[in-house]
């Protein structure tokens, strides 16, 4: 299954998700096809006119550009998501994709889906830690038994 991680950087919770055979939808994949791609002319800016234009499908006019131009990347991984998993009060390294309000956006997208969701709060100890890693795999299976 195609699951979205939220934030949707972070390089483990797509790690966990790969190990149990689902596809992560992450940010990197797509700011590679960018980066890769000839029309961009200035990397690392990674973005074109376009995309504060395709984000309107997620976002209003009167939401910052910057807001619409994250919204046009995340949204379509959003739109493709069949499960996903939200991890909440993380610190920036876990995966920080430096804008509170696309953060509560796309948390918004993701909840509205009725997609199956798991939400963790960041764990701050070594139990927590294993706790946390145990709900994913847990939840990860269950999707496998119900698409088996």
């Amino acid at each position: 299954m195609k699951i979205a991680v939220f934030p949707p950087n972070s390089l483990i919770l797509a790690d966990l998700v790969e190990r149990k055979g689902h596809e992560p939808l992450v940010l990197q994949k797509e700011i590679r096809k960018k980066v890769t791609d000839v029309e961009i002319d200035s990397p690392p800016l990674n973005i074109t006119e376009e995309e504060p234009v395709k984000g309107l499908k997620y976002a209003a006019i009167e939401v910052p550009s910057g807001v619409r131009g994250r919204m046009a990347i995340f949204g379509p991984l959003i739109d493709e998501a069949e499960a996903a998993i939200i991890m909440e009060d993380a610190p920036f390294g876990f995966g920080c994709i430096g804008c509170a309000r696309t953060n509560e956006l796309s948390m918004f997208c993701l909840r509205k889906r009725g997609i199956p969701t798991l939400e963790l709060k960041y764990p701050k100890t070594r139990e927590e830690t294993i706790e946390v890693v145990n709900k994913i795999n847990t939840f990860l299976d269950g999707l496998e038994e119900k698409n088996g």
